[in-house]
């Protein structure tokens, strides 16, 4: 690829479209709107995938199909938490995705914002009794410690449940999942920073808390669906580049920016480039809709599990999560220097601000595919530090978060991206083998959950749980 930008036209046609358009706000609307969470396992979410199966023939994408697969969908119940001494008090919370029914009194140990010390110093104190932790990241590791992790520490000490405290002011408890397509082992609910505050002044003024928790909740089998749809490549069909992003959100939630704003990027990108790049394309281009990543990347993990034979021919995975939000659109690719030369080539073509970084974070779509040795990206900033969700995974991830500028640069970075790995005819990035994946996870910080979710893991066998249909818990997919 020369200095001189070769696709000028096409970039001129695909940009001037997506700039007056009001498509994927029109697209993000309906999502929200009418389709609600699109939680897993609702009516909302098979709403979605047939908008997306509609959508793409209406754009003019080929093979467009839904492939379904089962899992296992939780239905919230009714939740109670209650200080029963030194005072008595009800505090509002939320049960986490996952979270087993159950009823139980014990007291409370704060374990701070959950750091793996903080943990070691708790130590036989969490026994038997409910661990509170914080949403917030402990600072001082080089990483972010996970929802999960901090779940799974408080099972491996023998808790007998968890609360996840948000730590943003104003947005209510903060949810996410405690498990993987399956019941956790020990329930996990969720408090509002107010209210998670208040517990920790009462633990620290008048001493030990007893609490009494309440759950019901339900854990049973139901499909959902990945949608896939294709252009067709003119020299190397059978070569592929995979976009993709999930279209579930949590129950409790639009999830408007996260993910539904990356959604609806991808969406954008499959219209204009089979609009004005269809002839121009070298290899192939996928779009998929993933099912309930909310709740485990499962919809990914059940994409790369029947197309195994296909990972070796997909040049790059692109993954959008909340790509439409108000972050740099950017490329954090998933330790790829081999292609930093070709999208540095790319910034200077398309003229935007795109940061290039590396980086591997193992709580979204592309994983499953990084561990098949595929090389793989997340749109994002890779410059900007890590400060939370804020109203991610909250009540408030809502329409009037998301602004169609924002959701229209993601798709002009996406399309005209998509346009150049196509085309590139000496494709630098190959498929990795198993020992280099296995490399690159060990010397990866953020992967230090990995250790901490397979004992848990163990844990599950020791008490006949047995695995999520035949995987591991946790972030590691098939076993290398």
């Amino acid at each position: 690829m020369s200095d001189a930008n070769p696709y000028l036209q096409i970039d001129q046609q695909m940009v001037g479209d997506i700039y007056t358009s009001s498509e994927p706000m029109d697209n993000l609307t309906v999502l929200c709107d009418d389709y609600g969470s699109r939680f897993g396992g609702t009516e909302g979410e098979r709403q979605a995938a047939e908008m997306f199966v509609r959508k793409f023939k209406e754009y003019g994408l080929k093979r467009v199909k839904k492939e379904s697969f089962p899992f296992a969908a939780w239905t919230r119940g009714a939740v109670s938490l209650e200080v029963t001494s030194p005072v008595r008090m009800e505090i509002p919370c939320i049960a986490l995705p996952y979270c087993p029914s159950a009823t139980m009194e014990t007291e409370m140990v704060f374990v701070g914002d959950g750091a793996p010390a903080d943990f070691e110093a708790a130590g036989r104190r969490m026994k038997g009794r409910v661990v509170m932790a914080t949403s917030r990241s402990p600072s001082g590791l080089g990483r972010n410690v996970h929802r999960s992790e901090k779940y799974a520490r408080s099972a491996l000490a023998g808790a007998a449940g968890f609360i996840f405290a948000n730590h943003y002011e104003g947005l209510g408890p903060a949810t996410g999942s405690i498990a993987d397509n399956r019941e956790a082992l020990i329930p996990g609910i969720s408090v509002s920073k107010e209210w998670g505050d208040y517990l920790i002044r009462l633990q620290h003024r008048k001493g030990p808390l007893t609490l009494r928790l309440k759950t019901r909740n339900r854990t049973r089998q139901k499909r959902s669906w990945n949608v896939l749809a294709d252009l067709p490549g003119t020299r190397w069909p059978d070569q592929w580049m995979v976009i993709g992003c999930h279209y579930d959100g949590h129950d409790i939630s639009q999830g408007a920016h996260d993910p539904a704003s990356g959604m609806v990027v991808a969406l954008e990108a499959a219209r204009v480039l089979s609009r004005y790049a269809s002839d121009a394309l070298g290899c192939s281009l996928r779009f998929v809709a993933f099912g309930v990543e909310e709740i485990g990347l499962i919809g990914a993990r059940e994409y790369v599990e029947a197309h195994l034979d296909e990972m070796p021919s997909i040049r790059f995975m692109l993954n959008l999560d909340a790509a439409g939000g108000k972050n740099r659109k950017g490329v954090v690719l998933n330790h790829v220097p081999e292609m930093e030369p070709l999208l540095n080539l790319t910034r200077s073509h398309l003229k935007v601000d795109l940061p290039v970084g590396q980086k591997l974070i193992p709580f979204s779509d592309h994983y499953p595919f990084f561990e098949e040795g595929v090389p793989t990206a997340m749109m994002g900033d890779s410059e900007a530090a890590y400060t939370g969700r804020g109203f991610g995974h909250t009540a408030f991830d809502t329409l009037d978060k998301v602004r169609l500028s924002d959701l229209q640069d993601a798709a002009a970075v996406v399309s005209r991206l998509a346009l150049r790995v196509s085309n590139e005819a000496k494709w630098p990035a190959k498929t990795r083998s198993a020992a280099r994946v296995a490399r690159i996870k060990k010397a990866e910080p953020s992967l230090a959950i990995i250790e901490v979710e397979e004992r848990l893991d163990r844990l599950y066998r020791r008490k006949g749980r047995g695995h999520a249909k035949g995987k591991s818990f946790g972030w590691s997919g098939k076993r290398r």
